[in-house]
């Protein structure tokens, strides 16, 4: 154990309970939270389709998807996207509109986790008959209960749990170190930590398990030295299996491909080998790319300037979430 993990040792947490800075939440806890006061509008395309990508990874934009109530915004859009078994789009925000509930035609179905202002990561979890989500959140308030003792010392970017039960947490907008936890959410052990070398992160972002081998792996997203790296659940470097990307945050999988949400205004999709195979949305205006300051209006809708958070559905529909002051979402269904 290093001098940072004598002083800051994080203690155990209640994987049911919903914490201010990382957090396991219930979705039957979760289902009571009230219905917005004007539903949103169901997806719509316009006559003239918009269409992004190439080969079998072209998409079409779903105009009009995910509408708010007239009056309201976002409110920043620099978190995550994730789906349930029953199709509903969850939508994280910068605000204290919590988590966005849309049903799958993207209609605004309600609001949940209203008071976490800042949810940054999503990832959704059945274990046995229970539905989760696990959760990151940039602030919280002093009556919940904080993860780790330091909260202004540690800002969380992602958590996901991993086939044993495990928990890893990043704390990427802080010292860059993984935490893993073991299932009865015992604190277990950190590793990484600063740095451009093998086993470092400047910014470990996001967070996923990757079951595309043998044997699965956690994948880390390190934002800021532009790549991606494969560690075993021992906190043991594998090897970096993408390099020269534009600023990785979040990735999504389907089958033998990966979804990569790109901050420098684009996303890619990268086969078994970890080789591109498409960009979807690639702006050619670098003076939008990672722009909090713009407004969804001045950017086209095949392009992103932020691309933060990504999924991608059962049916291979695709969510990108852009990073803005007033926030973005965009739905792209494949093109037929």
């Amino acid at each position: 154990m290093n001098q940072a993990e004598t002083q800051h040792t994080p203690r155990a947490f209640d994987r049911r309970q919903f914490c201010a800075v990382a957090s396991v939440a219930s979705l039957a806890t979760l289902a009571a939270s009230p219905a917005p006061a004007e539903a949103g509008t169901p997806e719509s395309t316009a006559s003239q389709p918009i269409q992004t990508g190439n080969g079998e990874w072209t998409y079409q934009v779903v105009q009009g998807w995910g509408q708010l109530p007239a009056g309201t915004v976002f409110g920043g859009t620099h978190g995550a996207i994730a789906t349930d078994n029953a199709g509903h789009v969850y939508v994280s925000t910068q605000s204290d509109t919590g988590i966005l509930v849309y049903t799958p035609n993207g209609a605004l179905s309600k609001t949940i986790a209203n008071q976490f202002p800042e949810v940054h990561s999503i990832f959704y979890a059945q274990e046995g008959n229970e539905e989760y989500l696990y959760t990151t959140v940039q602030k919280g308030t002093p009556k919940e209960s904080w993860l780790f003792k330091s909260p202004n010392e540690w800002r969380l970017t992602a958590a996901v749990p991993a086939p044993d039960g495990s928990i890893f947490i990043a704390n990427g907008y802080g010292d860059s170190r993984i935490f893993r936890f073991d299932k009865n959410g015992d604190y277990r052990a950190s590793y990484g930590g600063k740095g451009t070398a093998d086993g470092l992160f400047d910014c470990s972002h996001g967070l996923a398990v990757d079951t595309r081998y043998d044997q699965p792996l956690l994948l880390i997203c390190d934002r800021e030295n532009r790549r991606l790296c494969h560690f075993d659940f021992d906190g043991k470097f594998v090897c970096t299996i993408t390099q020269h990307l534009r600023r990785p945050c979040q990735v999504s999988f389907h089958g033998d491909y990966a979804v990569v949400s790109e901050l420098e205004g684009r996303a890619t999709i990268l086969d078994r080998d970890n080789t591109p195979v498409a960009f979807l949305g690639d702006n050619p205006q670098k003076a939008q790319w990672a722009n909090y300051q713009l407004q969804p209006g001045d950017i086209a809708p095949a392009f992103f300037s932020a691309a933060h958070g990504c999924h991608i559905d059962r049916q291979r529909n695709i969510y990108i979430s852009d990073w803005n002051h007033v926030g973005r979402v965009t739905k792209l269904a494949r093109s037929t």
